[in-house]
């Protein structure tokens, strides 16, 4: 039996069955790349039923053309969507604070003080300011933030 023999049968089900199997990878292992070829599979599948008879060669083209459509579509989705984002702020709390308006808890004296953010007491430098001032936090080294007074 010659290839285009076994190729020749292919249904419209063989492509659901790959389709769950896809998915079924892409749950196993997952990467966002899988379900992509997945989708393009249960696509092919559905669009088969309705078109019975058409040689694996024009569903092999249909399943290629869509694998790539949905593949290259979800990059620039995620690339228009997330952007090329610079380094992260995600384990540098310091920095994440940048821009905010606390107020002192301590006076600033000798240049340090401490100021509370949410629930947690952080120390704090700057020229010195009494507590109750409204500063804003311009940056961070470590745990203590570089503070200035609030322009509101």
């Amino acid at each position: 039996m010659e290839a285009g023999g076994i190729l020749a049968e292919i249904e419209f089900w063989h492509w659901l069955i790959l389709a769950a199997i896809l998915a079924a990878i892409e749950i196993v292992a997952p990467g966002v790349f899988f379900i992509w070829l997945s989708g393009a599979a249960a696509l092919t599948g559905i669009i088969f039923f309705f078109i019975a008879g058409a040689g694996w060669e024009i569903q092999g083209l249909v399943f290629a053309i869509l694998a790539t459509i949905s593949v290259v579509g979800w990059h620039r989705f995620q690339r228009a969507t997330v952007g090329d984002l610079p380094m992260t702020t995600l384990n540098r709390r310091g920095e994440q604070l940048i821009g905010r308006v606390v107020a002192l808890s301590e006076p600033i004296v000798n240049g340090r003080g401490a100021a509370k953010v949410g629930d947690t007491m952080w120390r704090v430098e700057g020229q010195d300011m009494p507590a109750g001032t409204k500063v804003a936090v311009v940056g961070s080294d470590g745990a203590i933030l570089k503070v200035e007074p609030a322009t509101k």
